[in-house]
């Protein structure tokens, strides 16, 4: 369990936040829920896991939409299960180089997307033995490659662990028995005629795109998922040592600003033309220790997009355009 990792601190502030809406008192909370006093004590101060069903039962206790809460729990989850340590670092360290945990993810996802698309394509077009062979060699590179971006964390470069030469393997396979079931659907019912392959459907579906984004919070609507959001142009460290960024998902055509390492009373603002500007500002030392957004700017031209950091001392803000 990683109880101090930003995802986890979230979690517990969101969930401090909704049972305070509610006015009930840890005790009036556990006779209400299938949870004890001690243990809603452990799940608001992000001493303990807290389960999913503790999530919805206290947002049913408060009337409110689950939506936001479980994005966040889904992230705190993979820290707690140790998962997102094989698939991302964690948040850099001051003032080192910055690589927020979502980017990783993005690109992890992003390449292994692209890997099996590959071997499909290869298998559909060739249906023979050779294809998925080659499907199974791409699968194979693919998965080498991966495994030595994540394990670079950890790991000592140049040298294969048993754990890793494993994955590749059952990577391999499976990516070869993808590539053989989907060969017979994407060829039309004669050879050499392919069909069309239909767009998966996204779950959750987004809950806004473009200028329906206006104002909203990124996690509820479903945009700041892994794998729906890139960081838009390179990461800045303001003169304090502040790091800022602006997040772009393609999914929902918006744009937020996020900031992390600051200190309390700094903020930051994001801009688009013919938008408002949306600022977010850290409130407390819980907030120095977690990533915080600002509301999103819809739209889906890129360009134009501008962050501003205002730091606590009024010492002047520093803007990057992108």
């Amino acid at each position: 369990m990683t109880a101090s990792a930003p995802e986890c601190v979230a979690l517990a502030e969101g969930l401090r936040e909704v049972r305070a809406r509610t006015g009930l008192s840890l005790v009036a909370l556990a006779e209400r829920t299938a949870y004890s006093k001690s243990s809603w004590e452990r799940y608001l101060n992000g001493k303990k896991p807290v389960p999913r069903q503790a999530v919805e039962a206290l947002c049913a206790t408060a009337g409110e939409p689950a939506g936001r809460l479980l994005a966040l729990w889904e992230l705190a989850d993979a820290e707690w299960s140790g998962r997102a340590r094989h698939s991302r670092p964690a948040v850099p360290p001051r003032p080192g180089p910055v690589s927020p945990p979502e980017a990783t993810v993005g690109a992890v996802a992003t390449a292994a997307t692209a890997a099996t698309a590959g071997a499909v394509a290869t298998a559909a077009t060739a249906a023979t033995a050779g294809a998925v062979a080659t499907a199974a060699n791409a699968a194979t590179a693919a998965t080498v490659a991966t495994a030595g971006d994540v394990g670079g964390v950890t790991g000592t470069p140049g040298r294969a662990r048993p754990w890793r030469l494993l994955t590749v393997g059952v990577g391999a396979a499976a990516v070869a028995a993808v590539a053989v079931a989907a060969a017979p659907s994407v060829l039309g019912p004669r050879a050499g005629h392919p069909t069309s392959l239909a767009s998966p459907v996204l779950d959750p579906a987004p809950g806004c795109r473009g200028k329906t984004c206006e104002g909203k919070d990124p996690g509820p609507m479903s945009c700041a998922l892994p794998g729906r959001v890139e960081s838009l142009g390179p990461q800045r460290r303001t003169r304090t040592g502040v790091g800022v960024e602006i997040r772009y998902s393609d999914v929902c055509a918006a744009a937020w600003g996020r900031i992390w390492h600051a200190e309390v009373g700094d903020a930051i603002e994001v801009s688009a033309p013919g938008s408002r500007p949306r600022r977010v500002a850290v409130r407390n030392t819980a907030d120095t220790g977690a990533y915080r957004f600002t509301m999103m700017v819809g739209g889906a031209d890129r360009t134009g997009l501008r962050l501003c950091f205002i730091p606590a001392d009024g010492t002047g803000r520093e803007c990057f355009d992108y």
